[in-house]
């Protein structure tokens, strides 16, 4: 639904100004010990692939993340305290696991690329300790050549390099918590980010292991992350996706090995994840382990009971048991849904009345390769709407695709925001579908 911001403002002639406001001995992760300069050079085209990173960071006014130096001190006593994070990022489920997204202060800051340690994270449990030089894909199933790939193999296959957005099914959440609670704990509206990502199309992985044909019964592709990842099913995080979306050219899934031209951080996969395009971000596999064509979905425990939007009236897991929706497609989320947000003001931000308009800003970003087509605000409870100028990072593809995110932006007049106690933005898409007015609270509180 609409996001709404609620502010004060303060008639003073100054400006406001938003303020942000010794270790037992740390097991190191393969990542921190790994030679990346070595590994980067040993991928075949890196100087390519860094030359289009580079260009488009410059393009864009890309900066990296200055708040993180190396692991944060409040990881010191659990299994993750080797991993290189920011100290800024707002924790949502306690120090472990990390569930975390930036201040919209940082995110807004930065733009459209977004530094690793600033991306949004969503972990199920712990960072698996992997290394480049012994990690491996176990490919299986439906295929004429099953094997055990490496890295080293993967990334001498076609590569492509390209910004995408990334997004948590459960951005906004907290907004349907404040209804009523669901299962899910409170994102905030940061939960989504934006890197160029580089690696191996699935259809030139899937051709290189020889997928059998369609009518050979090779309809679904499983992918699986490592063993003990997480506590519940198998101990493994899967997907399963459809041959038909792994194969769709115009949409450029893929095992990723780069984000913005460097080795994955390890809270975003390292050294392999699955990424595809305009999908939430549960369904992209990171530390991808295992592979697998088969005739039928898959039924790895988070494929099935997680990223789902139930009816208004399903109120506990029980109920969607009773009712036999867990397998039910028509409640699978994949692609994402349109949303915005307003990252300034800031909430309870204070606004001197000395200047004429402030400039209301934000982002918004669509599913399934469909670009938002423009951006509004109201001040009046919807009753008028002031047109947002879009701020455009990205080209779309050759088949009219987009999967990145936009800002936008609004001069208001400050007498207009003085006597106005609450505004909210809505996106539209090329089909004029607009984001409601209202939420749908689900159990789940999934795409709000």
């Amino acid at each position: 639904f609409w996001s709404n911001i609620w502010f004060s403002v303060e008639a003073r002639p100054c400006a406001g100004r938003l303020v942000q406001c010794a270790c037992r001995p740390i097991q190191q992760g393969m990542y921190t010990s790994d030679d990346h300069p070595t590994i980067l050079q040993s991928i075949p085209g890196i100087a390519s692939i860094q030359a289009q990173v580079a260009a488009l960071e410059t393009e864009c006014g890309y900066r990296q993340d200055a708040t993180a130096s190396g692991p944060d001190p409040k990881d010191r006593d659990n299994a993750d305290a080797w991993v290189p994070r920011s100290p800024w990022m707002n924790r949502l489920t306690g120090v472990h696991p990390f569930n975390s997204e930036a201040p919209l202060s940082l995110l807004k800051e930065h733009g459209f690329l977004t530094p690793p340690t600033l991306h949004y994270v969503r972990n199920h449990g712990v960072v698996p300790k992997l290394s480049w030089h012994t990690h491996t894909i176990d490919i299986s199933g439906l295929v004429h050549r099953p094997m055990k790939i490496s890295m080293a193999e993967l990334v001498r296959l076609p590569t492509v390099t390209i910004p995408v957005t990334l997004q948590c099914a459960g951005n906004r959440r907290k907004e349907q918590n404040l209804i009523e609670k669901g299962i899910g704990f409170h994102w905030g509206c940061a939960a989504a980010s934006t890197s160029i990502w580089t690696g191996v199309p699935l259809r030139a992985l899937l051709e290189y292991v020889g997928m059998k044909e369609k009518g050979e019964g090779a309809n679904w592709i499983n992918f699986d992350g490592p063993e003990g990842e997480v506590p519940l099913g198998d101990t493994k995080y899967g997907a399963s996706h459809s041959r038909e979306a792994c194969m769709n050219p115009a949409r450029p899934c893929m095992l990723a090995f780069l984000q913005n031209g460097q080795l994955l951080h390890p809270d975003h996969g390292y050294p392999v994840r699955l990424l595809m395009p305009g999908y939430i971000g549960g369904r992209m596999i990171k530390w991808v382990t295992t592979l697998s064509v088969t005739e039928h979905e898959g039924t790895n425990h988070y494929h099935i009971y997680d990223n789902r939007v139930f009816p208004k009236h399903i109120t506990s897991k029980e109920e969607a048991t009773k009712h036999q929706i867990w397998t039910d497609p028509a409640y699978t989320i994949n692609d994402r849904n349109i949303n915005s947000a307003i990252w300034s003001p800031a909430h309870c931000e204070k606004l001197p009345l000395s200047v004429e308009t402030y400039e209301v800003s934000g982002y918004a970003y669509n599913g399934a390769g469909r670009p938002v087509n423009r951006v509004e605000v109201t001040l009046n409870g919807g009753r008028t709407w002031r047109p947002a100028t879009i701020l455009r990072f990205e080209q779309p593809s050759e088949y009219g695709m987009c999967y990145c995110w936009v800002h936008w932006r609004a001069d208001v007049p400050t007498r207009a925001l003085r006597a106005c106690g609450e505004m909210a933005v809505r996106a539209w898409d090329d089909s004029q579908n607009c984001q409601p007015e209202r939420p749908t609270w689900n159990l789940m509180g999934m795409m709000n």
